[in-house]
C-alpha cells in the first residue's frame, strides 16, 4: 500500500499571521487573491470587491468553519491581483479556479467540449457535419448539443429532411457517380451535377432556417409540395416529400418537456444529497432543444447550494458561450454581478432567473426532479464503487481501500505504432483527466515484445511521478497496479520499478483465462505460484474485468489514433524545415512525395514559399 508521508500539523496562529502581513499593503480595490501552500500550490482562489476588507477576514480566528481555519492554517503566502471592477475580478477568479485547480474551492469535475452542427461555407455545396473544439473560419455554427448521441442523431435527420452532403472537399471532387447517400436519399448527389447550385443552395437555406427555429414555416412548405406532386400524380415525389416531413416531425418529437417561450436559454437544476451535488443542465437554442447533460462538481460536504450553483455558473460559461437566458432552481450568491460578468465576456445581455411561478417554474421542477434521481442514482453509484474497492482491497491483502488504481496495457500490430495505456479508476470512477498514452519509438525495442514494452511504460510513468511528487504529497501515485497480462507482464513490471528503487507498490497482473474467454480470468500476485480465480459472476471480477477492458479500449484507440497519422506521414515529414504549408504546398504542385523526390533543384524552387537553399536541402535528402 502506498504510504503519504506525514506533514508537520500547519499552525492556525502562524498562517493567521502570515495573512496579516500580507493584507497590511493592499488597497481597498476590486481584485482576486490566492492562497498558496509550502509547495507553492494554490489552496484557494477568491474575489474581492476590496481586497484589504476580504483577505483581513480570514485573520479573525472565531469565525473561521473549521474547512476555512484548515486552510489559513496551511497558507505560507499569498498573491495578488487588482482589478478595475468586481466583474472584471470574478472573471479573473474563474480562470485561475479552472487553471490552477485550488483544493479549497468548489472545481468543476466534467470540463468537456460540447458538439456543435457545422454548415461549411466555404464552398459552393456546403457540407454539414459535427464538430467540436475549436471553432474555425468558413462555418456556420448551430448547437452546442449536450452529447455526441443528440446531434448524431439530428445531423441524420437532417439529411433526411435536406439531404445535405456529409463528404469532404476531396471526396466531393474526386467522384465521378452518385454515392450510396444519394441511393438511401439522404443526398442529392451535387458532386455529379444532379443537383445546381441554386437548388443546392435552397436546401442549405432550409436546413440553416430550420436549425434557428423556423420548422413550422419548412413543415408547412413541404406539405404544400407534397400536396401538389399527389394532384399531379407524381406520388414517388409526394412520398420524399412526406418522408422529409416525417424526419422534421421526429426532431421534434425528441423535444423532452416542451420549453414554450424559450428561444435561447438554459435551464440549470440542482440537487444536493449526502454532501454531493447533481446539477443538470437542459439547453435550449432557436427554439430547438438540444439535450441535457449531468454535471458533477467537487466542493466540501457542507457546501451551500448558493455557492455551488455560483461556481458552476461562472466555470462552465467561462469555456461555453452563454445563452441569454438561465433559468436557476437555486438563487446564486451575487446573482446580479455574476450576470454583469456573464454578459461582459458573452458580449451581449445575460439574465439569470429564478421563477417562482407559472409555465417556467413548472419546468424547473420537472428539470429538479430530473436532477433529484440523476443525484440519487449518483450517490448509490459511488457507494457501491467503493465497496467494490474495499473487497478488492481485501481480497489482494492491501491495507487499506485502494483510492486510485492505475490500469496499464499495450497495443500494437506486429510492433508497429506500438502504443502504451494507462487508466485511472477510483472511489468516484474513471478519472479520464489522468489517462496517458505513451508512444513506443518505432526499433528502440524488439517489435512485438510486450514485455519490453510494459518495462518501458512503467519506466517512464514513475521516472515522471518520482520528479512530479517525490514525497508523495499530491496524490499522483496509486495506491494499486494493474497490469494486463500474466506472469511475464507482472515480472516485467516487477523489475521496471526495482530499477528505479520503488518496492512498496502494490502490482498484480490479469489475464484472461482459457481460450480467452471473459469470465475466466486469473489474478497474478508477485511472490504467489498460483493465480487468483474468482467465480463468474463475483461482483468483484466484474470491476476488475470493467477497468481491464477500459484500459484495453483506451489502448487500443490511441493505437489507432497513430496509425492513422502514420498513414498520413511522408518522407517531406522528416525533412528539418518542412512544415504543413511547405508540405501542402509541395504536394499540390508535384501530386506525391516521390514526385517531389524526382524533382530537379530548378522544379522544387518553382514552388511557392520554397527558396534555392530549401529547395537544394530537399534535392538532397532524396539523394
Amino acid at each position: 500500500m502506498t504510504k503519504k508521508q506525514d506533514a508537520v500539523p500547519p499552525s492556525l496562529a502562524g498562517g493567521i499571521k502570515i495573512i496579516k502581513k500580507f493584507s497590511a499593503g493592499l488597497p481597498l480595490d476590486p481584485g482576486v487573491y490566492r492562497m498558496l501552500d509550502k509547495n507553492g500550490e494554490a489552496l484557494y482562489v477568491g474575489k474581492a470587491k476590496e481586497l484589504k476588507k476580504r483577505v483581513q477576514s480570514y485573520t479573525r480566528a472565531q469565525q473561521l468553519t473549521v474547512r476555512l481555519a484548515r486552510m489559513v492554517a496551511e497558507t505560507v503566502r499569498m498573491e495578488f491581483t487588482v482589478t478595475a471592477t468586481e466583474a472584471e475580478a470574478l472573471l479573473l477568479e474563474t480562470n485561475l479556479i479552472k487553471k490552477l485547480k485550488p483544493r479549497y474551492n468548489i472545481l468543476m469535475r466534467d470540463d468537456k467540449s460540447f458538439p456543435y452542427i457545422a454548415i461549411t461555407s466555404d464552398h459552393d455545396y456546403p457540407r454539414v457535419l459535427k464538430h467540436r473544439g475549436a471553432k474555425q473560419k468558413n462555418r456556420d455554427y448551430f448547437g452546442p448539443f449536450a452529447g455526441a448521441g443528440d446531434v448524431n442523431r439530428t445531423l441524420a435527420l437532417l439529411q433526411k429532411a435536406f439531404m445535405l452532403r456529409n463528404c469532404t472537399d476531396h471526396d466531393f471532387a474526386t467522384r465521378s457517380r452518385p454515392c450510396l447517400q444519394y441511393q438511401i436519399k439522404r443526398c442529392t448527389a451535387p458532386c455529379v451535377d444532379y443537383a445546381s447550385k441554386e437548388d443546392y443552395a435552397a436546401q442549405v437555406k432550409m436546413a440553416e432556417d430550420f436549425l434557428t427555429g423556423k420548422s413550422a414555416e419548412i413543415q408547412k412548405d413541404f406539405a404544400e409540395k407534397m400536396q401538389q406532386e399527389s394532384d399531379q400524380m407524381n406520388f414517388e415525389k409526394a412520398a420524399q416529400y412526406r418522408d422529409r416531413i416525417r424526419a422534421l416531425s421526429s426532431v421534434q418529437s425528441r423535444q423532452g418537456f416542451h420549453a414554450a417561450g424559450l428561444n435561447d436559454a438554459d435551464i440549470i437544476a440542482l440537487h444536493q444529497q449526502e454532501g454531493r451535488s447533481c446539477i443538470l443542465s437542459f439547453f435550449y437554442r432557436s427554439g430547438q432543444y438540444y439535450g441535457n447533460h449531468a454535471f458533477y462538481p467537487r466542493h466540501d460536504v457542507d457546501a451551500e447550494e448558493k455557492d455551488i450553483i455560483t461556481a458552476f455558473l461562472l466555470q462552465f460559461y467561462e469555456s461555453h458561450p452563454a445563452p441569454a437566458e438561465i433559468y436557476l432552481n437555486v438563487k446564486p450568491r451575487e446573482q446580479s454581478l455574476i450576470a454583469q460578468a456573464l454578459s461582459l465576456q458573452a458580449e451581449k445581455k445575460v439574465s439569470l432567473l429564478v421563477p417562482q411561478r407559472g409555465r417556467k417554474r413548472e419546468m424547473i421542477e420537472q428539470a429538479q426532479m430530473q436532477a433529484e434521481k440523476q443525484c440519487r442514482d449518483y450517490v448509490s453509484g459511488l457507494a457501491t464503487q467503493k465497496q467494490l474497492l474495499k473487497k478488492l482491497g481485501k481480497l489482494l491483502g492491501l491495507a487499506e481501500m485502494p483510492a486510485r488504481i492505475e490500469v496499464y496495457d499495450n497495443s500494437h500490430i506486429s510492433g508497429t505504432n506500438a502504443v502504451g495505456a494507462m487508466i485511472v479508476a477510483g472511489d468516484e470512477g474513471f478519472k479520464k483527466q489522468f489517462y496517458r498514452k505513451f508512444n513506443i519509438a518505432q526499433g528502440s525495442l524488439t517489435p512485438g515484445d510486450d514485455y519490453a514494452m510494459m518495462r518501458e511504460v512503467l519506466r517512464r510513468r514513475f521516472t515522471r511521478v518520482q520528479k512530479d511528487d517525490p514525497d508523495r504529497s499530491k496524490n499522483l501515485w496509486p495506491d494499486l497496479v494493474i497490469l494486463d497480462g500474466g506472469k511475464g507482464q507482472l515480472s516485467a513490471g516487477l523489475s521496471a520499478l526495482e530499477e528505479l528503487g520503488i518496492a512498496d507498490l502494490p502490482v498484480v497482473a490479469v489475464a484472461k483465462g482459457v481460450e480467452r474467454n471473459a469470465g475466466r480470468e486469473k489474478i497474478f500476485l508477485p511472490g504467489k505460484a498460483a493465480p487468483l480465480s474468482l467465480p463468474e459472476g463475483d461482483a468483484v471480477l466484474h470491476f476488475i474485468q470493467r477497468i481491464r477492458d477500459e484500459a484495453h479500449r483506451f489502448a487500443i484507440g490511441a493505437h489507432r489514433t497513430r496509425r492513422k497519422n502514420a498513414a498520413h506521414k511522408t518522407p517531406l515529414d522528416d525533412i528539418a524545415g518542412i512544415g504543413a504549408k511547405r508540405k501542402k504546398a509541395l504536394l499540390k504542385h508535384f501530386g506525391s512525395a516521390r514526385a517531389v523526390s524526382g524533382a530537379t533543384v530548378a522544379d522544387i524552387s518553382a514552388v511557392e514559399g520554397i527558396s534555392h537553399d530549401m529547395a537544394r536541402k530537399i534535392y538532397e535528402y532524396f539523394r
